[in-house]
């Protein structure tokens, strides 16, 4: 059917295991077992398979990673994602200078440089230009977490070019509903906020949280501890770019309650930065409720996981997902995609719902 051509905003370790993934299923996808299909939860999606996307151009601002080769890009530091597939052919792509606006966190400077950005002394490229020269179809964006100006700048970018916007970050865009009706009145499909992991925190929340309330258990209140050590949380370090992550995670466990718990009773959110974690991400999960004649019920579980590798299937489904909307002529956001993908869509489902409706979305008899 054709590749999928894609764009990439942040050359970390999200893009780092999305790149290394494509690869490790090409490599099986020839001859393949069924045991190869380990991690995807569509390896043929609508007729595309993983290795039918093919990054054509990618954005960064860190100078060991500027004007370098792709494949030399993502095991420059500060990466520092579990290695899936060490023999990454040599790429045509060379990392362009993107803007730096608010991509940047002030306190980064403070810490070690193989712990965080070297910001390159380049100017940065036409970004519009670069993408329409690249023949890019789909601009996925991994940005640090509080570039709210630089997400915006890319969208805009992808207005002006007609490229499909899938954004894994917490600024608000898809779900937006002023920046979703210009991405559908020019017919461009997209996806957003917020990408979850395929078993992370958020993930496990919203199902124990459902599981809670069907069954009967009054929730009273419940919190989410999180710990890692990339970049990601020594970003999240500087409380004031958490605001919409806070409220992306938040909303995402409240919209399975019938009602909202109050906001001192629920806290969800990244809780400190420990470097020798890497990019393990430890999660502490704490729920307190009552049942049956109002005895209480408690529950705690802690769950570890490689944070990057994590998210990189669903970003997989998203990308294809997208490009069948591009096949379509289906323009604006994608629901079903997004409330299957997404802590923060345009529309929050129960997940088994958004399952069955990207299925239907695939299938072509469910528009989005």
């Amino acid at each position: 059917m054709g590749k999928i051509k894609i764009a990439i905003v942040g050359v970390g370790n999200c893009a780092t295991s999305l790149i290394q993934g494509i690869q490790h299923y090409h490599t099986n996808g020839n001859g393949k077992k069924q045991e190869d299909d380990l991690g995807l939860m569509h390896y043929n999606l609508g007729g595309y398979l993983p290795e039918d996307i093919e990054i054509v151009v990618a954005f960064d601002i860190d100078k060991r990673k500027v004007g370098e080769r792709l494949d030399v890009a993502i095991n420059a530091k500060p990466n520092c994602v579990m290695q899936l597939h060490n023999h990454l052919p040599k790429s045509k792509v060379i990392v362009q200078m993107g803007p730096i606006l608010d991509g940047v966190s002030e306190h980064m400077a403070d810490y070690p440089s193989d712990r965080t950005f070297v910001i390159a002394n380049k100017k940065p490229v036409n970004v519009e230009k670069v993408l329409k020269d690249s023949g890019a179809e789909i601009l996925l964006n991994y940005l640090p977490v509080g570039s709210e100006e630089a997400t915006r700048f890319y969208a805009e970018a992808c207005l002006k070019t007609g490229v499909s916007f899938i954004n894994c970050m917490p600024v608000f865009i898809v779900s937006d509903p002023q920046w979703a009706k210009r991405f559908e009145d020019k017919r461009i499909p997209c996806v957003g906020d917020d990408i979850k992991a395929q078993i992370g925190a958020t993930i496990v929340h919203r199902t124990l949280t459902k599981l809670f309330i069907d069954r009967g258990v009054t929730i009273d209140r419940t919190y989410q501890l999180n710990t890692g050590g990339n970049t990601d949380f020594l970003n999240m370090l500087n409380r004031n770019r958490l605001k919409s992550k806070k409220i992306s995670k938040t909303a995402a466990v409240q919209s399975q309650l019938t009602t909202p718990l109050e906001e001192d009773n629920i806290h969800i959110g990244p809780s400190d930065y420990v470097a020798w974690q890497n990019d393990n991400k430890v999660c502490y999960l704490r729920m307190e409720g009552r049942g049956f004649g109002g005895f209480p019920v408690n529950l705690e579980l802690r769950l570890s996981v490689e944070d990057s590798p994590n998210s990189a299937g669903v970003a997989i489904d998203a990308i294809r997902c997208c490009k069948l909307a591009r096949d379509r002529k289906i323009g604006g956001p994608l629901v079903s995609i997004a409330a299957y993908a997404m802590k923060h869509p345009p529309k929050q489902l129960p997940d088994t719902e958004a399952k069955e409706l990207v299925a239907k979305f695939i299938q072509g008899t469910c528009q989005r």
